[in-house]
């Protein structure tokens, strides 16, 4: 798909990996819609793709509350015209084991609020904008493409039962769509990333840092414009569906 003027929306799009897409996608044409929760945040978002040279257009949204999302996703369409592409980025982290015991004794647990909240964002959020973003393209009669970003995490990972069950659906959730929105002329694919240098990680003790980089065999974190790249490919290469780009520096061989 040629991103020239095409209207992409991108959620928790207001910082991170969601603005280094974002960024990414307007440079080579495309309209963004930022999705995001926090105002603020979204409003610097804009004016810094603005001072790009980017037409960035800010929509509040709580991906977790599917009234939120449709107003969202009505909105983009009333102000900006139907999508073309959808990155489904926003996501949480709520990491716990799932019990912790101590001389054969239980002391913590995963409680089901974690789990509940991140599988909330992180998958039904997926599914709501997804199935808004289907619905809006084939409404509007064009082509389009979903992205859903995953993580290395869906192959399990410890103290992430939430998080890691939530990126093993969102891959199926792609490969699923792939096979019943192809009719209509929209693809799906999902990026997967590694340790990604990012406002989380910078905030790690060092000693931690050099830790995780030394377990990629490159040795160091990807940039977020690494994701965004990826990204970008899936939207552009009208012969790539329902596959999944793990992008990691090698580290899941």
């Amino acid at each position: 798909m040629e991103l020239t003027n095409k209207v992409i929306a991108v959620t928790g799009g207001a910082r991170g990996l969601g603005y280094a897409m974002a960024l990414r996608l307007g440079k080579q044409g495309a309209h963004i819609a930022l999705l995001d929760m926090n105002p603020e945040a979204l409003d610097q978002a804009v004016s810094q793709l603005s001072a790009e040279g980017i037409d960035a257009q800010a929509f509040v949204v709580n991906v977790a509350e599917e009234a939120s999302v449709t107003q969202a996703f009505a909105d983009i369409a009333q102000r900006m015209g139907p999508i073309s592409g959808c990155v489904n980025n926003a996501g949480i982290t709520q990491d716990a084991l799932l019990v912790k015991a101590k001389e054969g004794q239980v002391e913590k647990r995963m409680s089901l609020e974690a789990w509940q909240n991140v599988i909330n964002v992180n998958l039904t959020g997926v599914f709501v904008c997804g199935r808004e973003a289907a619905t809006q393209m084939i409404e509007a009669g064009h082509e389009g493409v979903i992205v859903n970003i995953s993580s290395i995490s869906r192959a399990g990972n410890m103290g992430q039962s939430n998080y890691a069950a939530a990126k093993a659906g969102v891959h199926a959730l792609t490969v699923t769509w792939s096979q019943e929105l192809a009719r209509y002329g929209i693809r799906t694919g999902t990026v997967a990333p590694g340790f990604v240098a990012t406002e989380m990680t910078a905030a790690m003790r060092p000693d931690m840092l050099e830790r995780i980089s030394s377990s990629v065999p490159l040795k160091r974190l990807g940039e977020p414009d690494n994701i965004a790249q990826s990204v970008a490919f899936i939207l552009e290469n009208d012969y790539f569906t329902g596959r999944v780009i793990e992008c990691d520096g090698g580290l899941r061989l």
